[in-house]
This record gives C-alpha cells, structure tokens and sequence, in this order.
C-alpha cells in the first residue's frame, strides 16, 4: 500500500468544525477594522529576502534560524514572510502610498517561520497586523492600543488579557545602554544559558525577555533602559501613559519589554494572557520610526501591531468560549431524480431571496429513512420533504427535527410564505422551528 502524506510539521489544516470559529474572528476584525477608518491591504507571501534582512535585522532569530529561504530559478534569493510589516513598507513604498501622506492599513493572512512547534506557536501561523503611516505623536498610538483593545473586548477576551508597555528610546539611547547591559552580563556569563550568552554578541537586547529564571535573577540587577532615555522619549511615553488613562485602558509599565525585530523604537507594546504559559502574549506592536526610509523611502513616522490568530482561538477556547459549528437552517429531501430537480429549484429560489438562509439538498440517493439520518446528523433544524405524493400534489412537507412539533404539508405557495414569515421574524434570517 502507498505510504499516505501528512500536512508539513507545524502546519496545520483548519477543518470544517473548526472554520466557525475563525471567520467569527475574522469578522470582528473586518467590522472593527473598517468602524475605524482603516483599510485592507493584500501583500505577497513570498519576498526578496534582502527585505527582512534590512528590516528584521541580520542578528535576530528570525533572520539567522527561522526564515524558509530559497532561491528560485532565476538564482534570486526569496523568504516566505515571516512577518507583515517589512512587506507593508515595501508596497507603501513601491506604490506611492506614504510619502507627505498617512495612512491607516491592516491584513490578515498566513506567515512562516522553522520555530519548534508547540501550543500557540507553529511554522504557518496566521496574524491580523494593523500599520499606521505619517503620525509622528502619541496620539496614534493610544488609538492603535484602544482599537487593539475593542477588538479584544469584542471578542470577549478583555478579562483575560492584560496591557504592557514600555519605551526603547531612540537608537542612540539604545545604543549606550546597550553598551552598559553588554558590559554588566558580561561579567555574569556563568549564569546566562546558552542562548543568552550567543545573544550577548549579537542583539543583548533579546537577553531581557528571557524566560530562563536564572537568567531573569541576573537581570534583576542588570542597569534599566529608562534611565537611558532622551528626554524627547520620556515626554512621548508619559503623553501616551495619560491618553490610556483618559481612556480608562488598564495598563503595566515593564521595563524589560522588548520586541524581537530590530526596527522598533520608542513605545512597544503586548497584550499578554494572565495564563502561566510559555507563549502568552496574544497581541504586540510599537512604533518603527525609521523603518520606511531603511527600506528606501522618505522619512516616514510608522506604528501598527499585530494579533496572532491561532493563540486568540486558544485563549477564546481556555476561557469557555464554544462556538457552534456552522450546521445548515434546513436539509431538504427528495425520493426520485424528477423530486431531486425540484428541490434544487425550490433551494435556489429560497437563497436568492434569503442570502443568509443556509438550506442543503440531498445528494447520493436513498431512502428517505437513510435522508433523515443525514439531516440529523446535518445538525439542521428542519426538513423540507418531496415525496411522490407531494410531487403529485404540489406540495411540501415541513417536519422540525430538533422540536417534537406535528410535521406539515403545505402548498407550494403557502410553504414559501410560511419559510418568508419565518425568516422575517429571526433576527439573523435563519430558521428557527
């Protein structure tokens, strides 16, 4: 027997009884999303690796371990995108989108990255990221973490999560703390583990949201960032602490809030799950300043976040949260192909006047024993029936399958202002029996 292929370690098929619950998701994001002003923008999967390398940073995890890099037959190096907003800077920039103007931009799609895969983190994985172009002030900031946050409290998440938040300074501060941080772990490498010790040449940075406890001991008297910062910065940060006040947003001050790609600067941010676990924050975003004119283009002021999808969907599932599988309004029956047709004109005729009425026909034959098997297990609420009497008579018959109602047949004309009356008086358009 052929060896069966299974899906690619860490990428992950979403099936049938799992899709409600995205698309749930995805349309608060797209309602949310467009009540602010914002617009989509649909960006390629792959790039020019050069991009991510100019942008991530060569000295980062993702740039050195985690990116999947190819060359096509061209000989040109691409990467499938292990993040969005390098790739959004890119089209801004391309097409003429961010220069003298703003701009308020989101996307949703799938990302890469070779991480071991466990719960929360996979090597596809899905982000919602929003980019904001052309605001220099705080202001656009409190905006972005108060949309994060009525995004969060649609979904139903908002006691569940807390904000973070801190400021990196300007690359010059960062640059002589970085000098004094490098010089303190240096003379605590005993206790660093290895990953913190490799970091300690590359980005020091990174050592300081280490989970390893021991390292975190270290860093307990390791010199602070704040005290690094111009004096530009702290006025930035204490504008924005009082515009998230004002709003009544909760938050956390935590010094040792970093972000793991090299662009950001001044304020950074994550909503984090208040669960003991490894991968816990479920949104994270700042500002990148300079990442525009890095990439080629004019100075550009730029903010955005973004949520990862997969770890809404577990945090949504840990705190209770149970969708329904999407199951059909009604499953329509027929005994003999002529009845089958019929169906099929009845079912078309109700979706046109009805776009959210969900109505499967059978298909495959069988008796209407065996039917009404697989309109239960359908989930549907009700059954339409055209047997030969009723094809004789013209007629339809209506049965509930989830209420122990008297089955009814009525008239072709009166069942269509019977399902009408029905559907006109649920909020949704759908059948209720």
């Amino acid at each position: 027997m052929t060896a069966s292929i299974q899906a690619v370690r860490g990428m992950n098929d979403i099936l049938p009884s799992e899709t409600s619950i995205w698309q749930h998701i995805e349309h608060i994001f797209r309602q949310t999303l467009n009540s602010f002003g914002y617009q989509e923008i649909r960006l390629p999967i792959i790039e020019k690796t050069e991009l991510f390398k100019r942008s991530v940073g060569e000295a980062t995890d993702i740039v050195e371990k985690e990116m999947y890099t190819f060359e096509d037959r061209n000989g040109d190096s691409l990467s499938l995108r292990p993040e969005g907003t390098a790739g959004c800077v890119r089209a801004g920039i391309e097409h003429g989108l961010l220069y003298n103007q703003t701009q308020r931009l989101w996307y949703m799609g799938p990302f890469f990255r070779h991480e071991r895969p466990q719960k929360g983190r996979y090597r596809q994985f899905n982000h919602c990221g929003v980019e904001t172009y052309g605001f220099a002030g705080p202001d656009i900031e409190a905006e972005l973490i108060l949309l994060s946050a009525r995004l969060i409290q649609q979904l139903g998440l908002s006691s569940a999560v807390t904000l973070e938040i801190n400021s990196i300074g300007t690359a010059s501060a960062r640059q002589a703390y970085l000098t004094a941080l490098r010089a303190y772990l240096t003379e605590h490498t005993e206790a660093l583990d290895e990953d913190s010790r490799r970091r300690l040449t590359t980005n020091p940075l990174r050592i300081l949201d280490s989970k390893n406890p021991g390292v975190q001991a270290v860093l307990n008297h390791a010199p602070n960032l704040s005290d690094y910062l111009e004096e530009t910065s702290r006025a930035h940060a204490a504008s924005l602490q009082n515009a998230l006040t004002q709003l009544g947003i909760p938050f956390r001050i935590n010094p040792r809030l970093v972000r793991g790609l090299d662009y950001y600067s001044d304020t950074v941010f994550e909503w984090l799950t208040n669960d003991d676990v490894a991968q816990n924050a479920v949104c994270a975003g700042g500002r990148y300043d300079h990442l525009v004119e890095q990439l080629g283009g004019k100075p550009t002021p730029a903010c955005g976040f973004a949520f990862g999808m997969e770890r809404l969907i577990l945090l949504m599932q840990s705190s209770g949260q149970a969708l329904q599988t999407h199951v059909p309004d009604a499953y329509m029956l027929s005994v003999d192909s002529a009845s089958h047709c019929r169906a099929l004109q009845i079912a078309d005729q109700l979706r046109k006047s009805h776009p959210t009425l969900c109505l499967m026909v059978h298909a495959g034959g069988g008796s209407l024993k065996n039917q009404f098997r697989r309109a239960d297990r359908s989930g549907a609420k009700m059954a339409f029936i055209l047997g030969e009497q009723e094809m004789q008579d013209k007629t339809i018959t209506l049965k509930s399958l989830r209420e122990d109602l008297p089955q009814r047949t009525l008239s072709e004309p009166a069942f269509f202002a019977e399902i009408h009356q029905l559907l006109a008086t649920q909020p949704r358009g759908v059948l209720s029996s």
